[in-house]
């Protein structure tokens, strides 16, 4: 049976720690992590948890579950990792578990993959230009990508994702924004099996421009781009302010609220349930799950860390390849 990949992240942080506690609750036998086991096994000492590592050669090689078992592929550490300090120097491991990971689900091997947190800034001092792993992957897979952030309760896509604010009018054309719902559309379909999606947009200005008042996007590029998919007979409506989109009656209603940029959407599904919810990347040939928090330095080694977005990563990650 072809396998999940699980990558920790960044070293130095909490991933480590997650995988460890993960073993004693979630990981079956076709879940396979990618890390160095020394890290592993440092840090389940640092936690006092039994772990029972077994080392593969291979993503096809015989894997073990149970309690405290977990199977790991190894991808050696640049430098000696020290918990709760971020090292540049250990840039190249983190980004190479990302990319193997990938590799193993673009050819084939693997039906997932599912992320755990990195520093985007220490990935940057060591020398990598990347602003997320939603970009990284899609350079990977030399396709395009939209991030898009659920739970029990909702889901929330970006159209834009890490830019600085100042500069994300420039990013709200017709093209991208007509590139960004086909991408949510079509995956709604494929990988969540909503067979008529019902998308909700937001508008980029506050009360959505105001009839051109409060800015030009909304009036000039989002509606006229909505009403191009109302017209093809796709359940879209738009652009609806902000600060309402999120009220209780169309969060019931539609099975995606898109938003212009990252915190004018997510601030609030993380309110509604930041433990339960996760990222997925859309419009990837793969399948991407990650947890949807940070790398919590100050929590490492204190077992004070709680795995439920690692575990409803795990189960989206399922659910979406039919398992």
């Amino acid at each position: 049976m072809k396998k999940i990949i699980l990558t920790l992240g960044e070293p130095a942080g909490i991933g480590p720690d997650l995988g460890v506690l993960l073993s004693k609750t979630s990981l079956d036998r076709n879940i396979v992590v990618i890390a160095d086991p020394e890290l592993i096994r440092n840090s389940a000492l640092k936690l006092r948890q039994k772990v029972n590592i077994n080392t593969l050669d291979n993503i096809d090689d015989k894997t073990i579950s149970g309690k405290g078992c977990i199977n790991v592929l190894p991808e050696i550490l640049q430098v000696k990792n020290t918990p709760g300090k971020l090292n540049p120097k250990n840039s190249k491991y983190v980004i190479e578990t990302i990319r193997k990971a990938a590799q193993f689900c673009i050819n084939g091997e693997a039906k997932a993959m599912i992320t755990g947190p990195i520093s985007k800034s220490v990935l940057n001092k060591g020398g990598y230009k990347i602003s997320g792993h939603t970009e990284f992957l899609a350079d990977i897979c030399k396709s395009e990508s939209v991030m898009m952030l659920m739970n029990r309760q909702m889901k929330v896509a970006l159209h834009t994702t890490h830019l600085p604010l100042s500069k994300v009018h420039n990013y709200v054309t017709k093209k991208s924004l007509i590139k960004t719902i086909k991408i949510i559309h079509t995956d709604l379909k494929k990988k969540f099996k909503i067979k008529y999606p019902k998308i909700l947009v937001t508008g980029l200005n506050p009360h959505a421009g105001e009839d051109g008042i409060l800015g030009k996007e909304d009036e000039n590029i989002i509606k006229p781009t909505v009403k191009k998919f109302q017209n093809e007979n796709i359940h879209i409506e738009g652009p609806v302010p902000a600060d309402t989109a999120f009220l209780k009656k169309n969060v019931q209603k539609f099975d995606v609220i898109v938003t212009m940029y990252h915190d004018q959407g997510l601030p609030v599904i993380k309110f509604n349930d930041f433990k339960k919810t996760v990222n997925v990347t859309l419009g990837l040939p793969i399948t991407r799950v990650s947890v949807d928090h940070g790398t919590a330095l100050d929590l490492v080694g204190t077992g004070m860390i709680d795995i439920s977005s690692f575990k409803e990563a795990i189960k989206v990650a399922k659910s979406i390849c039919n398992d």
